[in-house]
């Protein structure tokens, strides 16, 4: 079956994070929203698990696999893999900064051979007819000039990549950690904007510090889409609004109480074949964000729920007790 992509406001690929069990729950919860894995190196892929690297629910659907590689017969592999698993699309990371990602080369530091990406992008679009998107920054180091973006940009889109993602920040490779690098680089939307401006056939999605749907909305007369990462997983009914309100889908926000109905019922099928009900329900915390009664449910969860041996029936009574006090 194939299923619309539309990357007007899409879930950033998050290490331990975005897992299945994240996905379902974000799906509950918005039906339009792009999501994407975690990144997964082909490595990974070819030589790992695939039914728990690659495994997801036909829910999770429009769902993008992000891979990171920098060698393009094992990117083509690896997107072949993802075609023939059903996934909408695959995006290579251009963008994490970490050592163990460095030391591989790929990630952030590929910015610095934009004709290797090239390749890259134009071995995995000759394997497969799915979309191939890069998630990028923009720019690494001292690498960071505008000039220096477009030639990358121009580039790899001439490979066949339309569409980038770009974390409006550059990376640092040394002397940051991954999580300093998502905080420290000022954030350069303008660079974004220009870069549209100078692109204009090309799909611009801008990354990086947003938290609202007021500051997502403005969003859209400068770019294509939007991206956005911690705000949606520590928040995630932040996007309840986004069916009617982004993709304009005549469809009613659902109410946090039938999220979690739904998601108890997902989490005992799982956990009855096997998986750590801890593993799943960790990413349900945020659910009640800034609700009153939101702090205790965190600590439910954290401390009762995905510790005990009784955490689903728990976590049952819980939600029956917060559908009592919130009717939508």
């Amino acid at each position: 079956m194939n299923y619309t992509l539309d990357r007007k406001l899409a879930i950033a690929p998050m290490m331990d994070r975005t897992d299945r069990h994240y996905r379902y729950f974000m799906r509950l919860i918005s039906r339009r929203v792009l999501l994407y894995t975690e990144m997964l190196t082909t490595g990974a892929i070819l030589h790992g698990d695939r039914e728990h690297l690659l495994g997801y629910s036909e829910i999770e659907h429009p769902l993008v696999l992000q891979l990171g590689g920098s060698d393009p017969e094992q990117l083509a592999a690896c997107a072949r893999i993802a075609r023939d698993l059903g996934y909408d699309e695959v995006n290579l990371n251009i963008g994490c900064p970490s050592d163990r990602v460095q030391s591989a080369r790929f990630g952030a530091c590929l910015m610095a051979e934009p004709a290797l990406v090239a390749e890259c992008v134009a071995r995995m679009r000759d394997a497969v007819n799915i979309p191939v998107t890069v998630k990028t920054r923009t720019g690494i180091e001292q690498r960071d000039s505008y000039e220096e973006l477009v030639e990358f940009v121009r580039t790899v889109s001439a490979a066949g990549c339309d569409t980038f993602i770009i974390h409006a920040r550059k990376a640092w490779l040394q002397g940051l950690s991954p999580k300093e690098n998502r905080d420290v680089p000022p954030l350069q939307y303008a660079t974004v904007y220009q870069l549209k401006r100078d692109f204009p056939g090309l799909h611009i999605i801008i990354n990086g510090g947003f938290t609202t749907m007021e500051q997502i909305q403005t969003q859209y007369a400068l770019v294509d889409g939007i991206m956005i990462g911690r705000a949606a997983y520590h928040n995630p009914y932040l996007l309840a609004t986004a069916d009617a309100g982004i993709f304009l889908d005549n469809t009613k926000p659902p109410a946090r109480h039938e999220i979690l109905t739904g998601f108890i019922a997902y989490a005992r099928q799982h956990q009855e074949q096997g998986v750590s009900l801890k593993h799943m329900a960790r990413h349900i915390i945020g659910l009640y964000q800034g609700q009153a009664g939101a702090r205790s449910f965190r600590r439910l969860i954290s401390e009762t729920v995905c510790r005990s041996p009784s955490g689903l029936e728990t976590l049952e009574r819980a939600a029956t007790k917060m559908a009592t006090v919130y009717h939508a």
